[in-house]
């Protein structure tokens, strides 16, 4: 813990040397509570988990036209350290990167942080078996907040409060996976290393018109998950989709689709299912394929967009999970028609997938 600290401390002071400096380092202490959302996490929940986050961040200077159409938001990489003061629970470690969102003359900030975490006591079947939130070391770590935000209370020196919710689950990659939930009250402070930094937005900037036509997509979305019985096996997952988006303006771009769930977990489970619940008439045989039908929006930044999108299985035989679903996650356009992405699909608070996606727009 305290090389991490020292990492933190001393990087930035390479940039020290540089005029109108946009760098700048930030450290939030954070203590809340667990929000429980299912029963078998009530027992796990046996104190107020308390962390400490750092970050390293550059001020957008209006270079890029993103920019300024995005009120010259903050982004950079940081460190989350939380313990969740429960020893089946122990404690994680998550690096990842962030921007930060400023509205209302810039004194409020809006976080949003992505990244992957590392769980110092996941479930063991001999000396861990009541952790059934983390089924392994590693994890996807998200991270949003809402603050009051005063970058020069003094010189250099900034002041921000407020609240932070953080996510950690492994996308059901290794059961169990009920994941966890906090809600932290966010006291921090933040150091400027340039005490006259000034924003130098492009005045030659033409504006247009960002609306499109109607256009097409094709995306595979793949990787491996297991069913919701421990040890029962991991398998992979294949998830195709094709929609239609509109772009209406710079920010927003709006989806309708279809896709189609082949998900072999899903078809050992059924087997499963059919032996251990024989009262349920639910056979061997019934089929594991799914589609659904989805809506969506994409909020457009520059390379990077941010893509959530919600649908309801139109064919589902068998009918475990609730007919509705949802997946959230970061695009990347590697070109105008091809992308990549990595999304987490989700039924409500529990998670089916973590997916890796290819896509290609016409």
């Amino acid at each position: 813990m305290r090389k991490i600290y020292l990492l933190f401390l001393l990087l930035p002071l390479s940039f020290f040397g540089q005029k109108n400096n946009p760098f700048a380092v930030e450290a939030s202490f954070l203590r809340g509570n667990a929000l429980p959302h299912t029963e078998d996490m009530y027992h796990l929940i046996n104190g107020h988990p308390d962390g400490l986050m750092l970050s390293i961040i550059k001020r957008a200077d209006g270079s890029k036209e993103w920019h300024q159409a995005y009120n010259y938001p903050d982004y950079g990489a940081y460190f989350l350290y939380q313990d969740f003061k429960s020893q089946p629970l122990g404690e994680n470690y998550s690096v990842g990167a962030l921007y930060n969102f400023y509205f209302w003359k810039r004194q409020l900030q809006f976080k949003l942080a992505q990244g992957i975490a590392y769980a110092t006591n996941p479930y063991d079947k001999v000396h861990n078996s009541k952790n059934r939130a983390f089924g392994s070391r590693l994890m996807g770590n998200t991270n949003f907040g809402l603050s009051y935000d005063n970058q020069a209370l003094f010189k250099n020196v900034g002041f921000h409060a407020g609240i932070l919710f953080t996510h950690y689950s492994n996308g059901r990659m290794k059961s169990p996976n009920s994941g966890i939930n906090t809600y932290l009250l966010n006291l921090g402070l933040n150091y400027n290393l340039s005490e006259d930094f000034k924003r130098q937005p492009d005045t030659a900037l033409v504006k247009k018109s960002y609306k499109e036509p109607i256009h097409y997509n094709f995306v595979f979305r793949t990787g491996i998950n297991e069913s919701p019985i421990i040890n029962s096996g991991r398998f992979p997952f294949y998830h195709i989709s094709f929609y239609a988006d509109k772009r209406i303006n710079r920010k927003t771009s709006l989806q309708l689709g279809t896709e189609l769930f082949l998900t072999k977990s899903l078809k050992e489970y059924i087997k499963y299912y059919s032996v251990a619940y024989p009262e349920e008439n639910i056979s061997a045989n019934t089929d594991y394929k799914r589609v659904g039908i989805f809506v969506g929006h994409e909020l457009m930044i520059n390379r990077i967009s941010l893509e959530t999108q919600i649908g309801y299985y139109v064919y589902e035989p068998f009918k475990k999970d609730i007919p509705v679903y949802d997946r959230v996650g970061i695009k990347y356009y590697f070109t105008n028609k091809l992308f990549g992405g990595f999304t987490i699909k989700t039924h409500l608070f529990l998670a089916e997938a973590l997916e890796f996606g290819i896509g290609y727009r016409i």
